[in-house]
């Protein structure tokens, strides 16, 4: 996960970092997959699949994404996790909050006001009352779906600077998860004017995701790590369990417990004690894209379903059931983006060639959106190619190459997730969909067929 697009192009270490060992190798086709789905249909018929999607706090600025448009557009309806991208921690070890420039943005958190149009209930808001911006209109939102939970997620790529030093020893890590708790949970937010005050947004949220990228393993270029970080992730993933329990307790309700976890088994070993890490966690949402980054020096698939000698979503899924993770707490994640790559040369599909650096595009290069590359694909310019062994897609025009995921993929990973009795679908990030939710309505469809 990351913060943002340009935090995302910033770094080509993190796929060189990944390329330090490969997932299990798997050449499964179409066919495969069909039959293992026909085969275990029947005893995955009631399986409640769980569809998350990351909701971008900066999404609100350039793209003007707002919570409403999760409604207008049909995907909260389709939705049954919201995770809200993203809360910080600062050097002191405890979830911080404030318009700080580069660390925390209460402004879009709480504080922006939104008038009639841009409500989910229709309502504008007012000066005086107590919580506004993004996790007032997520609480109308869950006003008007009911079922839906919201999930703060904490950290990202370009704020897990501060998660080792915060998982260090027992008493640090008590006094993060209780910070976590009093600003999220229990809706405590710093008093600015009529903004926030004391339980002004308790019950938005309905949990935490933990996105440290990564425990124990390289991850952003000012993220702290050391070997010790895969005990203390058990242990601040024990604490989190431990401090939601007790105060579900005192409200009488269950608060959920999820992360964010990596593809390559190199980094999953470094960081993560499976088994002990599955017993307090609802779920883990399985890092399903950017295998391969635009930064890299050629062309390659982000997101393949299958995959000889690489990375691959079913590589990914293979590699957390051989250390443990039961099947029904795994959430595969699905890019509602690409990965681009300009002057590229060689010819032929423009798959596995040398290219110059990463495409143009709207937001940062070598990043864009799947509304933007929908239109690409139809502007005739460029070429659509398909690996149907591996079920993934690209563009190319012969010089610039674009490697993504629509709908037809995002279908057959959908009956991967039903075959193989999955936890569901994650989706980074919903801002890049369609205005009418073309991809989460195709992930939908295919989940419930």
């Amino acid at each position: 996960m990351r913060r943002s697009t340009l935090a995302r192009l910033a770094v080509a270490a993190c796929s060189l970092s990944l390329l330090t060992a490969f997932a299990p190798a798997a050449g499964a086709d179409d066919s495969a997959d069909r039959t293992a789905e026909r085969a275990t249909a029947s005893s995955h018929a009631r399986h409640a699949y769980k569809r998350v999607g990351y909701f971008t706090q900066w999404g609100v600025y350039g793209r003007d994404f707002q919570v409403q448009d999760l409604d207008t557009s049909g995907t909260a309806a389709k939705l049954t996790h919201v995770n809200y991208a993203f809360g910080n921690i600062g050097s002191d070890g405890r979830c911080v909050m404030g318009n700080i420039p580069g660390e925390a943005d209460a402004w879009a958190d709480y504080q922006r006001p939104l008038d009639a149009a841009n409500s989910v209930d229709g309502v504008a808001d007012t000066w005086d009352q107590p919580l506004a911006g993004n996790f007032n209109q997520l609480r109308e939102l869950k006003a008007k779906h009911p079922g839906l939970k919201v999930l703060l997620s904490l950290g990202g790529w370009s704020w897990s600077t501060h998660f080792s030093d915060a998982a260090l020893t027992p008493a640090s890590r008590k006094a993060l998860v209780s910070s976590c708790l009093d600003l999220y949970i229990k809706g405590n937010l710093p008093q600015d004017g009529t903004r926030g005050g004391a339980g002004a947004a308790a019950g938005v949220f309905d949990g935490i995701d933990l996105d440290w990228e990564w425990p124990g393993s390289a991850g952003d270029t000012d993220t702290k790590y050391r070997p010790e970080d895969k005990r203390n992730f058990t242990a601040l993933v024990r604490e989190f369990r431990t401090q939601l329990d007790a105060y579900g307790r005192t409200v009488k309700r269950k608060y959920e417990l999820s992360a964010f976890v990596p593809t390559a088994p190199a980094k999953i070993d470094a960081g993560f004690e499976v088994r002990k890490i599955m017993r307090d966690l609802d779920f883990v949402t399985l890092q399903g894209y950017d295998f391969h980054v635009s930064g890299e020096p050629v062309t390659a698939q982000q997101s393949a379903l299958h995959a000889r000698d690489d990375f691959s979503v079913d590589g990914t899924v293979r590699a957390w059931l051989q250390r443990g993770a039961p099947a029904r707490k795994l959430v595969v994640g699905m890019p509602f983006y690409g990965q681009g790559w300009t002057g590229v040369t060689g010819g032929g599909d423009g798959m596995g060639q040398p290219a110059t650096g990463p495409a143009p595009a709207t937001w940062a290069p070598g990043y864009e959106d799947y509304k933007a590359l929908k239109k690409l694909a139809a502007s005739g310019t460029y070429e659509l190619y398909r690996d149907r062994r591996g079920g993934h897609a690209w563009l190319f025009d012969g010089t610039t190459l674009w490697t993504y995921d629509d709908p037809q993929v995002l279908r057959r990973k959908s009956a991967y997730v039903r075959a193989h009795g999955l936890g569901g679908a994650m989706f980074w990030s919903l801002d890049a969909d369609t205005p009418d939710g073309e991809l989460i309505t195709a992930v939908d469809r295919g989940l419930t067929r």
